[in-house]
């Protein structure tokens, strides 16, 4: 297993994630003509359960195990995960399942309940991925994640399209079909990890007993990174209700306007955002082994240079998606009417400067968790998700801009997010994230508690 430099480890992951991404936009152009305004609108408000559950179980897991693994005093931590977190899975996956009609009630989409149902095995598998993909990424192996990651793209592009297009005319069922697609390509993603997992542990013979990884020990890095990134998906499925609920008042096609934002622009925002996740993924490794030996001014500079490149990487891409708005309309969406096409550009335009935003909060949060500070980024991602559901509602309601009041919303609230996250990693005093790290470092290998964190 060959550990890579950290700009070849981020090109590499980089890479696999804008494959990924790249075949999920190209996924949405069959998609659309399938499923048509409505179907996306249905589809996309699956998600924010999905997402949530998701997060507990598996989003926090990458990177607390990569920090783990890769700061050299946690050894077995991935063995743990896997019991732990598969556990989660299995419990999220359950909770999907039973949650699906209320949900659908709540959101008034009957036909989400279905999605929900088929789409729920889904959790269980990724956490289990999440987990192989922490331990390479911990050890600087970032191969595995690229080509887990654009397998299960891929799996999913050809299963959806074939699913899709079978029950085409039927936008319910064919809706449906296009979700079941997604459990489809998580299980053949998860046996592909598995096969990579067994595969390196086989080529390792250890000549004495390593000390084992406490439950405590993964808990203190995976539970701030959960609630971290769990914030996201809890302010979109609040937003999917009360932005789709207020838009019924003044609109007929609430659903299908959300479905254009959330299901066509952010499609195309995401794009530039997967180039930089790979500076995101490779800095833990980087920073985190100089954290632990207590060079704190090091792991501050290898920061800096990792939010320098994130920000040479994804301007000109800002810049890129402002003009060439209405050309990437054209080629991913086809299928969308004049108007619809028309409101699609304004909503990539408006939220064009997401694409730098975004990928700054990506890799500041990362940068964060290195230095061992990960609740910091949990407030920050808090604080901005509750700001951004009150803001969306707000401006739906009380102003004309209808669905473009959410692109504003958004544009604010990871701005804010960027300031917040700049903000720790510079005022985080040296004395101190070197004893946050040295405790983090004492509770790996003795799992003393969970004062060590934040």
């Amino acid at each position: 297993m060959k550990k890579q430099s950290y700009l070849k480890g981020a090109i590499i992951i980089s890479v696999g994630g804008f494959l990924s991404k790249l075949l999920g936009a190209v996924y949405r152009i069959p998609l659309v003509a399938f499923l048509g305004g409505e179907g996306m609108g249905i589809y996309q408000m699956v998600y924010p359960l999905y997402c949530i559950l998701l997060t507990v179980s598996a989003s926090g897991i990458p990177t607390g195990i990569a920090r783990l693994i890769s700061s050299g005093g946690a050894h077995g931590a991935e063995r743990k995960a896997f019991y732990l977190y598969g556990g989660i899975g299995l419990i999220g996956s359950l909770i999907m399942f039973a949650f699906s009609a209320p949900l659908a009630a709540a959101q008034g989409e009957a036909e989400v309940a279905l999605c929900c149902k088929l789409l729920s095995p889904s959790v269980f598998f990724v956490a289990i991925i999440s987990v192989v993909r922490g331990y390479f990424q911990g050890k600087g192996n970032m191969y595995p994640t690229a080509v887990t990651e654009v397998t299960e793209q891929a799996v999913k592009v050809a299963a959806g399209i074939a699913l899709a297009n079978f029950f085409r005319g039927n936008v319910a069922r064919a809706t449906a079909a296009a979700v079941l697609a997604v459990t489809v390509s998580e299980i053949i993603t998860c046996a592909l990890a598995a096969a990579f997992y067994m595969g390196a542990r086989g080529k390792v013979k250890p000549l004495y007993r390593e000390s084992q990884a406490s439950v405590k020990s993964i808990l203190a890095y995976t539970i701030p990174l959960t609630f971290t990134a769990i914030a996201l998906p809890v302010s979109q499925l609040a937003e999917s209700i009360a932005v789709v609920n207020i838009l019924r008042s003044s609109a007929d096609n609430a659903t299908a306007l959300y479905g254009i934002f959330s299901g066509c622009a952010v499609t195309i925002i995401n794009l530039p955002v997967s180039v930089t996740y790979g500076l995101a993924a490779a800095s833990v490794p980087n920073i985190s082994p100089l954290a632990a030996k207590g060079d704190f001014k090091g792991a501050k500079k290898q920061a800096g240079k990792a939010i320098l490149y994130t920000a040479a990487i994804s301007v000109p891409f800002a810049i890129l998606l402002y003009i060439f708005a209405p050309l990437a309309a054209r080629i991913i969406f086809p299928s969308l009417g004049a108007s619809e096409k028309g409101l699609l550009i304004t909503l990539v335009r408006i939220m064009a400067i997401n694409a730098v935003t975004s990928s700054l909060v990506q890799t500041s949060s990362a940068c964060i968790t290195s230095l061992g500070r990960p609740l910091l980024g949990t407030i920050t991602q808090w604080v901005t998700a509750a700001m951004r559901v009150a803001l969306s509602a707000a401006l739906v309601a009380f102003t004309p801009l209808s669905i473009i009041g959410v692109a504003v919303s958004a544009n604010c609230c990871y701005f804010v997010a960027v300031v917040l996250n700049f903000c720790y990693i510079i005022l985080i005093k040296n004395k101190k994230g070197h004893e946050d790290v040295n405790n983090a470092d004492r509770l790996g290998n003795k799992g003393r508690g969970l004062n060590a964190v934040g």
